[in-house]
């Protein structure tokens, strides 16, 4: 490195110009790219077939909107339960912060929707156009039948896939059933009988990833996603990132193999690195926004410095301190400690609320306009509207009592309320004081529901009031 050059590792401004030439991948195999490849269509296939799965005869997943259920494995949450939806999303969001804290965008190399979607989509165009030298003179070349048909091919399947990926994003709210019942296996109805809302968010979903995997592509990462921008904060000189060294490979230049002359650096310029990344920037200008961490240019610079003999490297994860200041990283870290304690209160409390949720609930309101009447047998009445709600997956018979307390009885118009899966249901409920027993002003009651087979219970607390007698 010369003395000019500053220790530390360089942040390059790149050109955010949306007009930028399309950026033809070049595919390669190694270490990071077959975990990455591994990681990014298991969670592919995992998005795909979750919806088929069935728990005790139910989709497992179904986040049922307009009857405002949502199943996740024969566990049932209402409109009421969002605080858990609110603490699964902090858990998702303080998780990834960690993440970024300690490895960087790594959930953007290998797990995001916009790199997975994108990488499939980019396949197709290699299964069928050729590799990337291929691409590029494909998209020079004028047009006639051969590149005609070609590029049908490809906006046809990409089609094809967008509109599964869409079906599938629908079928987690509407239901598999719902959406593929209208399709049947021999004599395919060409317009299924969708309600309006279904249609619309199939085309919603299909033009979006058609889109953002056909066309937006790295524009989707460099200009729009939020996260990239957001990241330059989290970072500290100990987060693992993808680097060039500069000091061994400065400065640059051909060679023949097998020579290491001493006025050049390892780089070789092959341009590998630049053709392998998939947002299309050049990882030896140092640190960018657009740099998603996926280690394409670390595998294929691996594959180089393999071929001409010199020590792998040159790209690598590594940290600011290591490669600037040249001293151990620090794992273990303030910041680092802050989120996983954070993550663990999360998680305890979220784990806590589970386990201690009981699938039934009970809500008591009051009839506001009369607080208490006298009937014709002298005796004090309290009208109540008792809500049951059956959180539970299955059919079940609840019974409803007061806790027991002198002078007061309770009157039910059903003795026993069955409720299907998921069902509430309002009931009217008199509860009768005697007035030469009962203490004048308000006394405390319990109502406390049961289901037939002893399976669930849950009480509520109210009160009993004399006023106006």
């Amino acid at each position: 490195m010369s003395a000019s050059q500053p220790n530390r590792i360089p942040i390059k401004q790149i050109d955010l110009d949306a007009t930028k030439q399309r950026v033809h991948t070049r595919f390669v195999t190694g270490f990071y790219q077959n975990i990455r490849v591994v990681t990014m269509y298991a969670l592919l296939a995992a998005f795909l077939l979750l919806p088929w799965l069935r728990y005790d005869g139910r989709q497992a997943i179904w986040f049922d909107v307009p009857s405002q259920h949502y199943y996740i494995f024969g566990m049932t949450f209402l409109t009421q339960d969002f605080y858990f939806i609110a603490a699964f999303a902090l858990i998702a969001a303080f998780t990834l912060f960690m993440v970024t804290v300690f490895a960087g965008r790594v959930w953007c190399g290998y797990a995001c929707p916009q790199t997975i979607w994108t990488h499939l989509y980019q396949h197709i165009e290699k299964w069928v156009i050729g590799d990337r030298n291929k691409r590029i003179k494909f998209d020079k070349s004028a047009m006639g039948p051969t590149k005609a048909f070609k590029r049908s091919l490809v906006y046809l399947i990409w089609f094809v896939l967008s509109v599964v990926t869409a079906a599938t994003f629908v079928s987690y709210v509407a239901g598999t059933n719902y959406v593929f019942g209208s399709w049947q296996m021999f004599g395919i109805i060409p317009f299924p009988d969708w309600p309006t809302w279904i249609w619309v968010s199939m085309f919603i979903f299909t033009f979006a990833t058609y889109a953002n995997a056909g066309y937006m592509r790295e524009q989707m990462c460099i200009q729009i996603c939020p996260y990239g921008r957001f990241q330059s904060v989290m970072f500290d000189k100990d987060t693992l990132i993808v680097s060039y060294d500069y000091e061994r490979g400065e400065p640059r230049g051909a060679r023949k193999k097998g020579t290491n002359p001493d006025d050049l650096g390892d780089c070789i310029e092959c341009t590998m690195c630049v053709q392998v990344c998939p947002t299309g920037i050049d990882i030896r200008d140092g640190l960018q926004v657009a740099c998603i961490q996926c280690a394409a240019c670390v595998d294929a610079c691996n594959e180089v410095m393999d071929k001409v003999g010199y020590p792998r490297g040159l790209i690598r994860y590594t940290t600011e301190r290591q490669l600037a200041e040249k001293t151990p990283s620090r794992v273990l870290r303030p910041r680092l400690f802050a989120y996983l304690a954070l993550l663990a209160i999360l998680c305890g409390g979220l784990i806590f609320a589970l386990t201690d949720r009981v699938p039934l609930e009970i809500d008591i309101r009051r009839d506001r306009n009369q607080l208490s009447s006298m009937n014709a047998q002298g005796m004090i009445e309290n009208s109540y509207v008792v809500k049951l709600t059956n959180k539970t997956q299955d059919e079940h018979t609840y019974k409803i009592t007061l806790a027991p307390q002198e002078g007061l009885s309770l009157q039910l118009r059903f003795n026993d309320v069955p409720l299907v899966a998921g069902e509430s249901f309002d009931m009217s409920v008199s509860v009768y004081g005697d007035p030469a027993v009962v203490a004048s002003g308000q006394t405390p009651i319990t109502l406390n529901v049961i289901s037939e087979d002893g399976q669930y219970s849950v009480s509520k607390d109210n009160v009993f009031t004399t006023q106006g007698q």
